[in-house]
């Protein structure tokens, strides 16, 4: 359920990429970035309590924006468009925020599933 859950949101941060631009493209695109992290650790550590799975997602996404501040991430990006496309290049404070967005939504999701079974 993980791994379908991961490329539904692959294939929606490429269809929303595709059809949008502009900030909604950006912040859609950070808050997808970060509900990605969340499927992989819930396919790696299936039994992960939704708060713990958001959170480590969360702490990931900040991890990464924040090591930006440090210049590595452009300089790998410059190299590699996997590294630009996982680490991304320049910090931006906004981006923060819409990670929290992901991860909630994300949380969300995970405890009506869990209420589900």
């Amino acid at each position: 359920m993980a791994a379908v859950a991961a490329l539904v949101t692959v294939g929606a941060g490429l269809g929303l990429r595709a059809v949008a631009t502009g900030d909604v493209a950006k912040y859609g695109g950070d808050a997808l970035y970060t509900l990605m992290i969340l499927t992989l650790v819930v396919l790696l550590a299936p039994r992960s309590t939704p708060a713990r799975a958001a959170g480590i997602a969360l702490a990931v996404s900040w991890a990464v924006e924040l090591l930006q501040l440090t210049g590595l991430p452009a300089e790998l990006s410059a190299r590699s468009t996997a590294a630009r496309l996982v680490l991304g290049s320049t910090f931006n404070a906004p981006d923060l925020l819409w990670y929290a967005v992901g991860a909630s939504a994300g949380w969300l999701a995970l405890r009506v599933a869990v209420r589900g079974r």
